[in-house]
């Protein structure tokens, strides 16, 4: 069994809370917008990390990341990458890597909307865990929490944190 923190669109802002919230966690996936090389780097210094650059992200992030991440996870296929979409709205590139790499599930970000959705058609699990940064239109940073136990995705949990907060 692994337990996942998963966020996305930190846009640079690193929040020590990250660390509270994924304690329990064997790994932190990042669906992009990472926003600095630093901040991955703290990320990966307190747990495993998983990710893939966004459209904001620079050089630095660009050369260590990836677009698209597929990987396996105890018996599950994910697909990871920034921009993704959500059941009948997914981007043309995502649906292409959808239909190549057939996931059980699928992670993504960039809309700042938190979205938990099962695709019939595709039989696959998509999620955006919203933004966890303070850049963007949100008004509560989210992050997700989950296990993977073999072929099963459960225990979800959101946690909700004030866009602006004092630390």
């Amino acid at each position: 069994m692994k337990r996942i923190g998963l966020l996305s669109d930190t846009h640079g802002y690193f929040d020590e809370r990250y660390f509270t919230h994924f304690a329990s966690c064997d790994e932190i996936w990042h669906c992009g917008d990472i926003g600095s090389d630093d901040l991955a780097e703290r990320l990966a210094a307190f747990r495993p990390l998983r990710a893939v650059y966004g459209n904001i992200d620079g050089g630095a992030v660009r050369f260590n990341y990836s677009e698209f991440l597929a990987f396996r996870c105890e018996e599950v296929n994910v697909l990871m990458t920034h921009i993704g979409g959500y059941p009948g709205r997914y981007s043309p590139q995502a649906y292409r890597k959808i239909l190549a790499d057939k996931p059980n599930l699928f992670v993504c970000g960039h809309s700042h909307i938190l979205k938990v959705q099962y695709d019939n058609t595709l039989q696959m699990l998509t999620m955006n865990p919203g933004a966890a940064g303070i850049y963007g239109f949100h008004q509560v940073r989210t992050l997700l929490r989950f296990e993977i136990d073999g072929r099963d995705i459960r225990n979800l949990e959101v946690i909700e944190m004030p866009k602006h907060t004092v630390i």
